[in-house]
Parts: structure tokens; sequence; C-alpha cells
């Protein structure tokens, strides 16, 4: 997820159109079989969601850095201090998701959507805890840094 991607508020979602694409998206992160185009906003939180919902044997707090950061190389990607894996962003999704998955219903892909549609799929949903200068640093960028905002829903 680049940086720039957050300020894109007006942005529709793209909706999966059943549990299958939610799991293609999750099992190809895993694997680092996705087209790096593949790897969207949308897919992100599928995969998130996924992993929380259906893979209860990742332990996605100690698991997900390590997840994203192999597939960003697998694809050509860079995890440094200007580019790809960005810590204190997947954490607030993390931490959203989670929260988000506690009061919903249905199916894989009827979570997603819905999540998707939500204030948490949003692409600003971390600068509401956190100051774009706080959550664009390189700090923010390589490790998990505290909000300056507000905390994060449940815990992180």
């Amino acid at each position: 997820m680049t940086d720039h991607s957050l300020h894109a508020t007006d942005h529709k979602p793209r909706l999966f159109p059943d549990d299958a694409s939610v799991r293609h998206i999750g099992e190809g992160l895993l694997a680092c079989a996705l087209p790096r185009e593949a790897w969207t906003h949308e897919a992100h939180l599928a995969a998130c969601l996924w992993l929380l919902f259906e893979r209860p044997d990742i332990d996605i707090d100690a698991e997900i850095a390590g997840i994203i950061s192999r597939f960003n190389e697998s694809v050509g990607g860079v995890n440094d201090d200007h580019g790809g894996y960005h810590d204190s962003i997947t954490r607030v999704y993390v931490a959203g998701v989670r929260d988000f998955l506690r009061g919903a219903e249905g199916g894989l892909a009827e979570r997603v959507n819905a999540l998707l549609l939500s204030p948490v799929g949003r692409r600003d949903y971390p600068l509401r805890f956190y100051s774009p200068e706080r959550l664009f640093s390189v700090a923010a960028r390589r490790a998990f840094v505290a909000p300056d905002l507000a905390a994060l829903p449940g815990n992180c």
C-alpha cells in the first residue's frame, strides 16, 4: 500500500463476487503467487480478514510483517524506508478488521464486502488515529508507532 493512497477518500471499492475469490487472494499472498497488480487496497483487507477469520493457525500479529514483506519481494518490490511494507498502517488495519469481525455476520465474501464498504475499509482509515506526519514517518513504516490522535480499537 502506498502512503499517498490514504488520501484518496472518494474511491469506490472493488467488491468480491464470492468466497473463492477472497480465498484466492489470501492463499496467493501466502504462496507469493499473486501478480503484483492484484495486491490492491481491497486485496490487503480481504487477505487480512481471511487470515483472521479462516486461518487461526497463523498468528497474524507475529507473522503479518514477514508475510507481506515476502510477498512484496516476490513481485520485485523493496521493503525499505520509502516503500513496501508499512508496519503501523498494517497494524491499524489488523486492529480495525479484528474489531469489525466482532460484529460481522455472513459468509466470507459477504464479510469482506461489508468491511470494504465500512469506515474500516476506507483508504484514509489510519488517519483517524494518526497525524500524517507521524503515520508517514520512517519510524512508523519500519515498526509500530503508537497513534497520536486516538487509540486503536481493541488491543494492538
